[in-house]
């Protein structure tokens, strides 16, 4: 890790505050998860509430919840950030090689943090895939290296890996798992059975980062698209036309029985809807901070997040959740122990939230910037 002090992060030339923002604000959604906050939301008498709770948890299965889209955010944008992060380092006068061994480093990192918090959960050493730092270790290398390919390379590269991934589910030849669409019994799981060493894994596939590398391929283009000297309306259009056909290619799959949406396998249904939605959501935060100029401020609050986005992400899931809530827990109660158990929790998970982002923001406020 390289910690970096900036005089203005937000405003380094060439720079788009909307991918900033993009990337806090999926951070930040992290953060609640880590809270526990979601969960308890379905146990609050409302049907807005369950309803929200619902969608802030994965779907069991077959389908799509707003919740299965926050990873391919997180990885998608870390592809639109590759061009960014190369051009900037290009303008300080890095070489390519200098540049390409950053990359591979960087990749490296990613991949021991991932397996670092498997082993410190597990308390031995788990060889798994699952968590975003180490599918991203392979998406981010293999996006990196095929950045300044053409855009036409990149698409017919992402969509042979996609044909490839559902053509192997569906031939898979080993017996009792050879069902693709059956939770436990597909490609997936005897891959998972495998590397780990034993007779049933998690339901989340390891080799989701195959096809999920699309996500993170699919961002250099966009950011590709954001740096290029399109006018702000030709980049929107362009960005529109890309989601909405992402869109329609993954539903059409999934409505036509073809191919069903399921996000713990990463199915290439679910990869062109996510991706969908996914490009539209980036085109929204373009449009309305970059273009329109509104909520700067809100929008700050979620950059705040993003300029330290991997150092956060690993702060909350080495247990620093149960550290602030030590500290907040008693207070809650003593002030709030009149509103019932429930609300009381789920007050606290707010307060272990908000002590997320003021690490965060004391980090900024220091112009501390830990990059890997």
């Amino acid at each position: 890790m390289e910690t970096k002090s900036m005089s203005s992060p937000s405003r380094l030339p060439g720079r788009v505050t909307s991918v900033d923002f993009f990337r806090g604000f999926t951070m930040f959604l992290l953060a609640g998860e880590a809270t526990h906050l979601y969960g308890k939301l379905l146990k609050i008498d409302s049907g807005f509430f369950h309803f929200l709770g619902t969608q802030l948890d994965h779907h069991e299965w077959h389908g799509l919840h707003f919740w299965d889209l926050i990873q391919p955010f997180f990885m998608f944008i870390v592809g639109v950030a590759i061009p960014f992060a190369v051009a900037n380092r290009l303008r300080k006068g890095h070489t390519i090689r200098q540049i390409n061994r950053h990359a591979f480093k960087r990749a490296f990192l990613l991949l021991f943090f991932g397996w670092a918090l498997y082993f410190i959960e597990a308390d031995h050493f788990v060889l798994q895939f699952q968590n975003v730092l180490a599918q991203l270790s392979v998406t981010y290398l293999v996006a990196f290296l095929i950045r300044d390919k053409s855009f036409r390379f990149q698409l017919i590269f992402t969509l042979a890996i996609l044909l490839f991934i559902d053509l192997a589910y569906r031939f898979f030849p080993v017996q009792g798992f050879n069902n693709p669409w059956v939770p436990y019994e597909n490609l997936g799981a005897w891959f998972n059975n495998k590397i780990e060493g034993v007779e049933k894994a998690s339901i989340w596939a390891t080799l989701n980062f195959v096809s999920t590398t699309a996500h993170t391929v699919w961002g250099v283009l966009c950011g590709r698209l954001l740096m290029s000297d399109k006018t702000q309306k030709e980049k929107i259009k362009l960005l529109i036309i890309a989601g909405v056909s992402a869109l329609a290619v993954g539903y059409a799959l999934d409505l036509l029985s073809i191919t069903p949406i399921i996000k713990k396998i990463a199915t290439s249904s679910f990869v062109f809807a996510s991706g969908g939605w996914t490009i539209l959501a980036l085109c929204l935060c373009y449009w309305l901070i970059d273009v329109k100029k509104l909520f700067p401020k809100f929008a700050w609050f979620f950059i705040v997040v993003g300029m330290n986005s991997i150092f956060i992400y690993i702060f909350f899931h080495i247990g620093s959740g149960d550290l602030i809530q030590k500290m907040i827990g008693p207070f809650m109660k003593l002030f709030f122990s009149w509103t019932g158990p429930l609300m009381v929790s789920i007050l606290t998970s707010l307060g272990v939230w908000a002590g997320f982002w003021y690490v965060t923001y004391w980090l900024y406020k220091h112009k501390i910037f830990i990059k890997i």
